[in-house]
């Protein structure tokens, strides 16, 4: 997936995956995954998708500050 936000691109394809956090399992609707990506350039974002009675039940990308990777991954 790929998404710009303010003028940069966000894309699963050309960045390294750093970790996975599932909830639920497949077929579940209240079941999402959100996983952690790091650009080429060393931005971070999440890319997020779930069922249709999760948090995500569109598949979206959003920016994640470095100062809040740690938290993220000390909360998964």
């Amino acid at each position: 997936m790929k998404k710009t936000i303010c003028k940069r691109e966000y894309d699963t394809e050309s960045a390294t995956l750093i970790k996975t956090y599932t909830q639920g399992t497949f077929g579940d609707p209240a079941g999402f995954e959100e996983s952690l990506y790091q650009t080429p350039g060393g931005l971070y974002f999440l890319h997020l998708r779930g069922g249709p009675a999760s948090p995500y039940p569109v598949e979206d990308i959003q920016r994640l500050a470095k100062a809040k990777v740690g938290g993220w991954m000390d909360g998964k």
